[in-house]
């Protein structure tokens, strides 16, 4: 008997495994590569599919690695003039997670962000240049601490389909660029603490 009851049980495991497995397949969606098949339109980020991190030297050791965890998002582009796509942002500037709540408050201080006078930060598109069939240059201003900028992003169009979750199509990119942190008055600490800071992207966009 109970041999029988182990069997029947391993039995039922294996049918669960299979259909959550089913469910995997059923809900993948059709995805389509190159910027020329995504759909044209507004769309705006899933900010539950949104990721903004940054990554700095630190005292030439190690990599220190931080993200945003507020960050919204439009974009209006049409496959046919990807030149005149619109990208905007805006940060959280107090929504800083480094894994260390102390580390987090002081780099919310006068010292580094000082996100209580400057609570956001703001990237706009001013040009959009295709590089190939999935990528761009997004080119723009981007507004930290008080201070105006150029920036350039390298975005790659990962593809687009219809989100059976959502019930809407979406579109996932990756974005990356370099500034320094000294050109928006946050030098404090430099060289032990890196000037030039990496920052990627990882969002997903859905269609208004």
């Amino acid at each position: 008997m109970y041999r029988y009851y182990q069997t029947y049980k391993k039995a039922l495991l294996m049918l669960l495994v299979m259909s959550l497995s089913a469910c995997g397949y059923l809900i993948q969606p059709k995805v389509k590569t190159g910027i020329v098949n995504l759909e044209p339109g507004a769309y705006q980020i899933d900010k539950q599919h949104t990721t903004v991190l940054f990554k700095v030297n630190h005292m030439g050791m190690s990599t220190f690695v931080g993200r945003f965890n507020s960050v919204d998002a439009s974009l209006e582009f049409d496959p046919a003039h990807i030149e005149n796509a619109k990208l905007s942002a805006v940060i959280n500037i107090a929504s800083i997670d480094v894994n260390n709540s102390d580390l987090a408050e002081s780099l919310r201080g006068s010292s580094w962000f000082d996100a209580a006078k400057y609570p956001q930060a703001f990237f706009k598109t001013a040009s959009v240049e295709l590089v190939s069939a999935s990528r761009a240059k997004f080119s723009g201003s981007l507004t930290l601490h008080g201070v105006t900028a150029p920036v350039v992003l390298d975005v790659v169009f990962n593809g687009g389909g219809d989100n059976l979750l959502t019930g809407r199509y979406t579109v996932g990119f990756t974005a990356v660029t370099s500034i320094k942190r000294s050109q928006f008055g946050i030098d404090y600490l430099v060289p032990a603490v890196g000037d030039d800071v990496n920052v990627e992207v990882f969002a997903e966009f859905q269609k208004r």
